[in-house]
């Protein structure tokens, strides 16, 4: 058995155009955990959180693999394993506080596993996971939506990936919700009107106008991928007794004008229940079942519009890139799998 195996990881923090920012090296081939599996991985996905990461966290020179979501083949399990078995396909989103995705070998706890969707290839499949749970987990865990509430939920920075699987759960699921969403570009507000946002507004015109344009009495909940300098407005929109929950990062943020109407805050962080562990991580492998029978349905659609091939530094340098520029609708994968 080789002791090592094929990744790309990053010893210094640089910016993307220069080829040092990531590099093709060995690795130590992973060693699985009681609850571990180890995966064959064949596509992987880049999210915000890659750029970030490597953005805030310099290696120092030690080797730092990125990769928070990947779809492929179990080949070894932990002594402690009961979900899946060799040969098994999956799909996941891992965790921070592990080595990433970006590697051939992958050990990931078996408790924030998913079954690949059967309807999927491996690099559509790849796109889902860290999406789908940050989606569900702020729709569901955090602002406490049901099949049967009702209402209008503000979708701000609908285009990427997490806005297009709020909008698929939301239209799939809580059948009487309206989403209004914000899209700067034209192809961004086709895109989500065809994963079934009711209203596309430009937030570059103002988001309050343009909100209030189209509910002018107010909206109920508000998802927001782009908090930053947005509380005034999102008091004004929100009812009272409405609900924010937010996945971005602001350097600052004061929530104190929320009072004045009893308004609610959330934070969503999907690396929470990997990170933290307890007796509800397993809840990530709940969901995303749920998920690949929504897909294997017909109800879910794909959201990579975007796959580089092979894995290797130079493609996952072009990917960061691409998801640099902010304009990404939808998701970027890269896969070892052919066209």
């Amino acid at each position: 058995m080789d002791e090592t195996i094929l990744g790309v990881g990053y010893r210094r923090s640089l910016p993307i155009t220069d080829p040092s920012s990531l590099q093709d090296v060995e690795l130590p081939r992973p060693v699985p955990g009681p609850h571990d599996l180890l995966v064959e991985v064949r596509a992987v996905s880049v999210n915000p959180v890659d750029v970030k990461v490597r953005a805030a966290q310099d290696p120092q020179g030690s080797i730092k693999v990125l990769g928070y979501d990947a779809a492929g083949v179990v080949r070894e399990v932990g002594s402690q394993v009961t979900l899946f078995a060799p040969g098994d396909e999956v799909c996941y989103a891992g965790s921070i506080g592990r080595q990433g995705t970006n590697a051939a070998l992958h050990a990931v706890d078996e408790r924030i596993v998913g079954r690949k969707p059967a309807a999927l290839d491996f690099a559509q499949a790849a796109a889902l996971p860290l999406v789908a749970i940050t989606a569900w987990e702020g729709l569901f865990d955090k602002l406490r939506i049901t099949a049967e509430t009702q209402g209008t939920l503000l979708l701000v920075g609908a285009p990427g990936g997490v806005g297009s699987m709020v909008l698929q759960l939301a239209r799939e699921l809580v059948p009487g919700l309206r989403v209004i969403a914000t899209a700067s570009r034209p192809e961004g507000a086709e895109w989500v009107r065809s994963l079934g946002a009711a209203d596309v507004v430009d937030h570059r015109r103002g988001l309050r106008g343009e909100v209030e344009r189209v509910a002018p009495d107010g909206v109920d909940y508000i998802f927001s991928m782009h908090s930053s300098g947005q509380v005034a407005d999102f008091v004004s929109l929100l009812k009272p007794f409405g609900q924010v929950v937010a996945i971005d990062d602001p350097r600052t943020l004061d929530v104190r004008p929320l009072k004045s109407k009893s308004l609610s805050w959330h934070w969503e962080l999907m690396f929470a229940r990997p990170l933290h562990g307890g007796a509800d991580m397993i809840r990530q492998h709940e969901l995303l079942d749920q998920v690949a029978d929504l897909v294997d349905g017909g109800r879910i659609r794909p959201i990579a519009t975007t796959v580089l091939r092979p894995i290797d530094a130079a493609q996952l340098r072009e990917a960061h890139r691409l998801v640099e520029t902010g304009r990404v609708v939808g998701k970027v994968v890269v896969t070892s799998e052919p066209a």
